[in-house]
């Protein structure tokens, strides 16, 4: 807020602001981001940390950097979707129809990890 001073004490007008004080000084508390608002954070960790490992073993798998993969991917989503393992398994498997190592290990592991975790859907608007 300013405040002007009258032509009369002063040759020339001047303002003045006044300080805010010292609650308004203090620094706003931070929110949590949108993404972890919509999404547990527990479980996009543990989503995070699956696709980590995810690349870890398709490197191995393919014995190449990450980049040289070939275009690939395995939704977690759509494998939670699926009724059985059996079928989560064969969908994995067609996935790896290119790779040349042994499968199986990965394959069992993966189905391992996916068990018991949550779908990543987007939440609704209200």
């Amino acid at each position: 807020m300013a405040a002007v001073t009258s032509p009369e004490t002063s040759p020339q007008p001047r303002v003045y602001f006044q300080t805010p004080a010292a609650e308004e000084l203090e620094a706003p508390v931070r929110k949590q981001g949108r993404v972890t608002v919509k999404y547990d954070r527990k479980e996009l960790r543990k989503r995070l940390n699956l696709e980590e490992w995810i690349i870890d073993q398709l490197t191995d798998l393919y014995g190449c950097e990450e980049e040289a993969i070939p275009e690939l991917e395995i939704d977690v989503d759509e494998l939670l979707d699926m009724p059985s393992d059996v079928e989560r398994a064969a969908r994995v498997k067609d996935l790896l129809v290119d790779c040349f190592k042994p499968t199986e290990d990965f394959i069992s592991a993966l189905l391992d990890k996916i068990r018991g975790m949550q779908k990543l859907s987007t939440p609704q608007k209200k």
